[in-house]
């Protein structure tokens, strides 16, 4: 379970997120909506601990916890990033097991088997030896996911997964998640798409600019 209790942020004075108190159950889907400039992404940054916080604190099965300074916590806390941030010059093998190998020390063997496990999973045999842009949007999306799960994290956070998706890959997106949820995984989905939010959701997380 993740909780926050008081969280706050700030930019140049301003602030951008107030005193947020959240708890997210295991298994559960958070979805976090809002209107562009509310605070959504800020609010994901700090919870994968890609950015620091200005005040207040976490905590993770019960114990205090601060993203920002866990040296482990690509293994506690995976993102999905709108943008995918995939290494252009590494395969898609290679994109999925760089941090298995070099964070977690395992095995090249093992880290590829695993790796060959969660492609073909997410219904993506035969992409192993591609590289980025020979995959589609929604291939570069589940690659992603793929990369994250790899870590094994206790968390799963998302920025916008759906923003750049059709309604089909939208769909898939969608179902991904869902089956994730059934393996027990919590997940965090930022997201401007309140159908897709309201469809995922155990409980969503509206914000809004301060004024």
């Amino acid at each position: 379970m993740l909780e926050l209790k008081g969280i706050t942020k700030k930019f140049d004075g301003k602030t951008i997120l107030d005193k947020i108190n959240l708890t997210v159950s295991d298994g559960q889907i958070l979805t976090i909506v809002g209107p562009s400039g509310a605070g959504k992404t800020t609010l994901l940054r700090c919870i994968s601990g890609l950015a620091s916080v200005d005040g207040g604190s976490f905590m993770l099965d019960g114990v205090a916890f601060d993203p920002a300074t866990n040296r482990d916590n690509d293994a506690v806390i995976g993102v999905v990033f709108q943008d995918f941030q995939l290494f252009p010059n590494l395969t898609v093998l290679q994109n999925v097991t760089l941090a298995p190998t070099m964070v977690l020390k395992k095995s090249a063997a093992e880290a590829e088997q695993e790796a060959r496990q969660l492609l073909k999973q997410l219904n993506l045999e035969g992409k192993a030896d591609l590289f980025p842009y020979e995959l589609s949007g929604g291939q570069k999306q589940r690659v992603a996911i793929v990369r994250a799960l790899a870590m094994h994290p206790k968390l799963l956070c998302y920025d916008e997964p759906t923003s750049a998706l059709d309604p089909d890959l939208r769909r898939e997106v969608e179902q991904i998640i869902l089956d994730l949820k059934q393996e027990g995984m919590t997940q965090i989905v930022v997201t401007h798409d309140m159908p897709f939010a309201e469809s995922i959701a155990d409980q969503m997380l509206r914000v809004e600019p301060k004024a």
